[in-house]
């Protein structure tokens, strides 16, 4: 197992001596330790330079998490890929209490209601070949600050219904952008500022949220092309066919797209499951929302015993895209949920119990950093592996952690062979799958 200090230094340029100190105490602590991760938690499990005011310290730094992101992924993980992606999503911290900095309400998916906490926007590098996920940057949302794209104002009393009178058509291309959009595209600016040095990245992927023209532009004046999900009963419309009128300018929108009977002329391919039955149709539409057309995926589910059917549209700026690789890019996009979880259940994403705003904001990123060190760590072993997971990482780390514990007590040093081989068990306890040894 390589060295956790071998493994963080390339960060020292982007943090000092004794921060980076700090943090390899705090790493190998984390991966031994049990229970809730928390400051006092985690004092319990750091060696010898990991006191609770040392941790304390730490945790009050200033540190610029997206460099030092970037400074583990471009050392470690990066590999031979070509094929990458960027993909975001948020996600929302649940705390209690009234004094956490950046405390509101926040619809949670889990519980299925707006509850208090924290919401953080996540942006994710995405290897297409290797179909994992690496943190490049977490940024916490302030709802009055940054909140989606707003509703449009209900009409008042004496005012009509449709358009008002005198208004003029709007570019559609040059639309105004929520606060919240531009927040996300600040940090796409500085997370492709950070990587395309080294990197070629076409595709930024989001779910459904950036499923409208202002995202859509956005994600444009940012140099990329855009993978997303419109809503199930998007007004979509075939080009228009016909012959000329003679006069005026020439027809742009055909006739309605009806996804109960999509022609058959767009069909690519057909898959049956049990008695499901996915239709696949690509074709180029007109949305009249969006300036230009746009490359859309029909995926038709239809139950053959009943007969009941679904449909999810999928689309992409890019025209040229094929069905299979955008169906592909837009599941990878489910990796950075695996992150989420990772994060909450093992690095203490849900756990730490800071409350200003320097602690706050270290806490979240250390535990999207541990993602990236697991990764880096699970890696080689994985080649021999493939069901190494991070329970079994935890236990190696925590078992080796309880023989040094040991030998501390022991009144004369056992042989190094003794040592290794006190350690090389130790290390398989509490193991799932295959131990380290053996591979």
């Amino acid at each position: 197992m390589p060295d956790i200090m071998l493994i963080l230094s390339c960060l020292n340029q982007s943090m000092d001596k004794t921060s980076l100190s700090r943090l390899s105490c705090l790493v190998e602590g984390l991966l031994a330790m049990t229970g809730r991760v928390t400051m006092r938690g985690l004092s319990r499990w750091t060696e010898r330079g990991g006191s609770y005011r040392t941790l304390q310290r730490f945790f009050n730094t200033t540190l610029s998490w997206g460099q030092v992101h970037w400074l583990l992924i471009r050392q470690h993980l990066l590999g031979n890929e070509t094929e990458w992606l960027l993909a975001g999503d948020e996600v929302m911290v649940s705390k209690s209490g009234k004094q956490t900095h950046g405390l509101e309400r926040f619809f949670s998916s889990v519980v299925g209601k707006t509850i208090p906490g924290l919401c953080c926007l996540s942006l994710t590098l995405i290897s297409v070949q290797r179909r994992c996920s690496y943190p490049l940057r977490l940024e916490p949302i302030r709802k009055g600050a940054a909140t989606s794209c707003p509703k449009a104002p209900k009409a008042g009393r004496g005012q009509g219904r449709g358009r008002p009178k005198g208004s003029r058509n709007g570019h559609r291309r040059e639309v105004s952008l929520s606060p919240y959009l531009q927040f996300v595209q600040g940090l796409l600016r500085q997370v492709l500022a950070l990587v395309r040095q080294t990197l070629t990245v076409r595709y930024f992927v989001f779910d459904g949220a950036f499923g409208n023209n202002q995202a859509l532009q956005m994600v444009r004046r940012a140099g990329l092309a855009l993978i997303s999900k419109l809503r199930h009963n998007s007004a979509l419309y075939l080009p228009y066919d016909g012959p000329y009128a003679g006069r005026g300018p020439r027809c742009k929108y055909g006739s309605k797209l009806d996804y109960q009977h999509v022609p058959s002329a767009f069909l690519k391919a057909t898959i049956v499951e049990g008695h499901l039955q996915t239709a696949i149709y690509q074709l180029s539409v007109w949305h009249k929302t969006f300036p230009d057309r746009l490359n859309v995926v029909i995926l038709v589910k239809t139950h053959q015993r009943t007969g009941a059917q679904a449909h999810v549209i999928l689309f992409s700026s890019d025209l040229e895209l094929g069905y299979e690789t955008l169906i592909d890019y837009y599941r990878l996009r489910f990796q950075i949920e695996f992150n989420f979880r990772d994060a909450k259940q093992y690095w203490g994403l849900e756990d730490f119990m800071v409350i200003r705003p320097t602690p706050v904001y270290n806490s979240a990123n250390l535990a999207m950093l541990m993602i990236n060190v697991s990764q880096i760590l699970m890696r080689p072993v994985r080649e021999h592996c493939p069901s190494f997971s991070v329970n079994d990482l935890k236990a190696h780390f925590r078992g080796r952690k309880y023989v040094r514990e040991v030998l501390k007590m022991l009144p004369k040093m056992p042989e190094t062979n003794i040592i290794d081989q006190a350690l090389e068990q130790a290390a398989n306890l509490g193991r799932i799958n295959q131990p380290l040894s053996a591979a």
